[in-house]
């Protein structure tokens, strides 16, 4: 069974940075696309950012020029790093992945993030 492990949330001030980390139990290259999201309190999760096996990112508007997404293929490990955080970024931070030639969505726990202001 395929397991996605985030970690590296935390509570940190506005300005400061973090660096998720998504383990997976399996070759990360072995999916098709592979994307955070988040929800904050009472609210549905939203898109952060994604990675496609191809190595094409995408990041959601409201945290492009501050977040970056990338992967380390040798770790199979995917990665969402946070600059300048504010404390609208506060939420569950979620990995997900899709298998190449499959639909269905592998989730990870989740990770909280906390920015104090």
């Amino acid at each position: 069974q395929i397991q996605l492990v985030e970690s590296g949330g935390g509570l940190v001030q506005t300005g400061e940075s973090l660096r998720l980390s998504c383990a997976s139990s399996t070759n990360i290259l072995s999916f098709n696309i592979m994307r955070w999201y988040r929800a904050a309190p009472g609210n549905q999760r939203d898109f952060v950012a994604s990675l496609s096996g191809f190595g094409r990112s995408q990041i959601a508007d409201f945290v492009k020029g501050r977040f970056t997404v990338s992967r380390d293929t040798s770790n199979n490990t995917l990665f969402l790093q946070m600059d300048y955080l504010k404390p609208e970024d506060t939420a569950v931070y979620y990995c997900m992945g899709v298998l190449k030639g499959r639909s269905y969505e592998h989730w990870g726990q989740g990770t909280q993030v906390t920015v104090s202001s």
